[in-house]
């Protein structure tokens, strides 16, 4: 009897080391995965999943090395600010700031030791007034920029084709004009990520019925110069309504309600919206026709 037992103890010594490797292997793994659900805004080197293959792809970010990203919510207006910086030389990229976060932001670049180069809007906003001109005065340094078919003043016209760099990154820009005449979309260097404004939301697109909307050119911008981005782009809109963080350019081009209709359809959906006027508009077009400026 004695024999049988040590022969059995060390299987059940190896079974039980067994059991604990893969308990604690799946906790980790869980804990990673609801790390990355709760702050899908870090860079924490994972490659983007396929987007018609696995949702948990909303989670996480693209991989490039040396990227610091962060998403971030202003629940007013429903905005998406997104902030970016290169690693190494802390130098820093701010994307559709809100006059209302302004502190919160600000507080995160001096945590995060940045050196905050641009701040650049995706479009003349019609719903809340960015934060740039405000950030410019407290920001030694820092230049504003837009598209120059915006209309509005700023630091930096931006242009088909041109580069917003910091550190080894960049952002290019893309016209994609259909919300307004000055909407840009801005894409990484990799094509890992696109930024892009309100033109393309997440399952549907920027109104056309204000500040020379035209649905036929919005969804000619966003088949033409976005849908032709790498399947597994992930896109980063300039708001959201119902609690979406992220899609892929695959995912919209499959399922997006409006922009998987043909163009004539696509006209005729945008054309019956009959969508409310936005509430902020007649304060904040104004404002940020002066890089936020107005009456601040």
């Amino acid at each position: 009897m004695c024999s049988v037992i040590s022969r059995v103890r060390p299987i059940q010594r190896a079974l039980a080391l067994t059991l604990r490797f893969r308990t604690n292997t799946e906790d980790s793994s869980c804990g990673a995965a609801e790390t990355r659900r709760f702050y899908h805004g870090l860079s924490i080197g994972v490659d983007p999943l396929r987007a018609t293959t696995d949702r948990r792809y909303c989670s996480r970010m693209a991989r490039t090395d040396g990227l610091l990203f962060r998403q971030l919510f202003e629940s007013e207006s429903s905005t998406y600010t997104y902030l970016l910086a290169d690693t190494e030389t802390e130098e820093a990229v701010l994307i559709d700031p809100v006059l209302e976060t302004i502190d919160r932001d600000l507080k995160l670049i001096h945590e995060l030791g940045l050196n905050l180069k641009v701040a650049v809007n995706t479009h003349c906003h019609a719903d809340h007034i960015t934060s740039t001109g405000l950030m410019k005065k407290r920001l030694v340094g820092l230049k504003s920029a837009i598209s120059k078919h915006s209309g509005a003043s700023a630091d930096i016209h931006l242009s088909e084709g041109d580069k917003i760099t910091f550190g080894k990154h960049h952002l290019s820009v893309r016209n994609t004009p259909g919300h307004t005449d000055g909407c840009l979309t801005l894409v990484l260097a990799d094509q890992s990520m696109a930024f892009t404004g309100d033109a393309l939301l997440i399952r549907g697109c920027g109104r056309t019925d204000f500040q020379q909307g035209c649905a036929k050119r919005l969804y000619e911008s966003i088949h033409q110069k976005i849908f032709t981005l790498p399947d597994q782009c992930l896109i980063y809109p300039a708001h959201d309504y119902l609690g979406q963080t992220v899609s892929t350019v695959g995912e919209e081009r499959k399922f997006n309600p409006r922009l998987t209709k043909s163009l004539e359809e696509f006209v005729k959906i945008m054309n019956n919206l009959n969508l409310p006027k936005p509430s902020k508009i007649d304060i904040s077009v104004p404002a940020n026709l002066v890089c936020g400026l107005h009456e601040v």
